[in-house]
């Protein structure tokens, strides 16, 4: 029985949910080639923890869904995801700690929202004015 993994990564709205199995080193977010994925940051974004892993990434198929969000957002979920899901995959204690000194973040989720507004204010930290006379 052939060896799969599937992993999350979040990052503010968006989430991914990644599916990673043997095989020849084909990468999809959302059914589309890694190749194809626009904007090109993104795509390099995403292909950092390939990088990284090496020889491990030319073993796996990745399958990624990812949704919700905006497109860095979903990037920095992405990211996470395969991250994970490489090193589920290998069991590498080394390759664990090239991603921690590459980028902590690979690993371990940016828990940071967008602050929420408040009731009777325009923004989130804006308060309403106050006239004294």
């Amino acid at each position: 029985m052939p060896k799969i993994v599937m992993v999350s990564g979040k990052r503010k709205r968006a989430i991914a949910r990644a599916t990673i199995r043997e095989g020849k080193g084909s990468i999809r977010v959302n059914r589309q080639r890694l190749d194809a994925v626009a904007p090109k940051l993104a795509r390099l974004r995403i292909g950092e923890p390939l990088q990284l892993a090496g020889d491990v990434a030319k073993k796996v198929n990745i399958t990624v869904n990812v949704h919700g969000g905006g497109w860095q957002s979903q990037t920095e979920a992405t990211r996470l995801a395969i991250a994970r899901g490489l090193l589920e995959f290998s069991g590498d204690k080394g390759l664990r700690q090239t991603f921690l000194d590459y980028d902590r973040h690979l690993l371990v989720a940016d828990t940071r929202h967008n602050e929420p507004h408040k009731p009777n204010d325009s923004k989130p930290r804006k308060k309403r004015q106050k006239s004294y006379r």
